[in-house]
């Protein structure tokens, strides 16, 4: 407990420092575990909707307390597998989940092939340690060293990687 606001709040508030999310964006938090990072920028960015998920259901009941409990009405939380979840939304977070390559083909279809809000979208993945074989292959990628955010010694080893939507699927606007 003694590295939580640093290791789990701040980590995942660098999302922030580095997207500016505008009113109305949907954010899905894919495998949220105890919230993180949707809790958090949820209550940063209260007008932007945002879909916690993760396949074990007590941190889903969890994450529901604490929604709860901190009267979020801009986030909603569910029990269910990536594979499974079919809401369209503009961003997916990524905090501590498996290699990007596993995951991006169960997130594809939650991107609208057709970009009708004309906003930048993509996914967001908070990585740590060596990252070149996970994002080879990819295009118009922004690798974010998170020490450039914080000083705090945890940040020296910790990324943020951004990869455009407009890389992973076809777009027709």
């Amino acid at each position: 407990m003694e590295n939580f606001y640093t290791h789990h709040v701040l980590h995942s508030l660098s999302i922030a420092k580095f997207k500016d999310f505008i009113p109305g964006t949907r954010v899905l938090d894919l495998g949220t575990g105890g919230g993180f990072p949707g809790i958090p920028l949820a209550i940063f960015f209260p007008k932007v909707n945002f879909y916690l998920i993760d396949g074990v259901g007590k941190k889903i009941d969890s994450v529901n307390r604490i929604i709860k409990n901190l009267d979020l009405k801009n986030v909603v939380a569910k029990k269910v597998r990536a594979e499974d979840f079919n809401e369209i939304v503009d961003f997916v977070t990524v905090r501590a989940v498996s290699k990007i390559k596993i995951f991006l083909p169960w997130i594809k279809k939650n991107f609208s092939p057709n970009n009708l809000r004309s906003i930048e979208r993509g996914l967001i993945c908070l990585k740590g340690g060596n990252l070149f074989d996970e994002i080879s292959g990819f295009s118009n990628i922004d690798l974010v060293n998170l020490s450039k955010y914080f000083d705090e010694e945890f940040f020296e080893t910790k990324k943020l990687i951004y990869i455009p939507a407009k890389s992973f699927i076809n777009e027709s606007s």
